[in-house]
């Protein structure tokens, strides 16, 4: 089967703005292939704003997201992996999905390692059921990146 997450991630976009929320990625940086802005990365992590007034021309398929967007006024085009894509989640109450081991999702890996990405495992880190879905933070106690999910 093919993987699911360029299928959820497209219909979690939709129904972000359906509620009339703003929709934004949580991506792994450090993964050769990704293109953001540098400056704006931390702790090898990036928030993208993906909302149609914030992109141009966005196109989330089923190898990346890709799309063209001012940065400090500079423009710059964007280009994400689907296995950089850690979560999407509203900006104004951190509702969403992060995204972890999945079936299938070894097939996104290997078109990834065909494109010379080099690649690691993002750990989700369970929380109460009542925390689920939030913006991404980076755990510091074990130097990888970790999601950590809340709601």
């Amino acid at each position: 089967m093919k993987p699911s997450r360029p299928y959820l991630l497209k219909a979690l976009y939709e129904w972000v703005l359906d509620n009339n929320m703003t929709p934004h990625l949580a991506v792994d940086a450090t993964l050769q292939g990704v293109q953001v802005p540098g400056q704006f990365v931390q702790d090898g992590q990036i928030t993208l704003n993906i909302a149609p007034t914030a992109v141009q021309h966005l196109l989330i398929d089923d190898q990346a997201v890709s799309f063209n967007a001012r940065f400090g006024g500079v423009p710059m085009n964007v280009y994400v992996p689907m296995v950089a894509v850690m979560a999407i989640f509203t900006r104004e109450n951190g509702m969403g999905m992060g995204f972890g081991v999945e079936p299938g999702v070894e097939e996104l890996f290997e078109q990834a390692e065909q494109s010379g990405a080099v690649l690691e495992e993002v750990q989700m880190e369970s929380v109460d059921q009542d925390e689920a879905s939030a913006p991404a933070t980076q755990s510091k106690a074990k130097g990888k990146p970790t999601l950590r999910v809340v709601k």
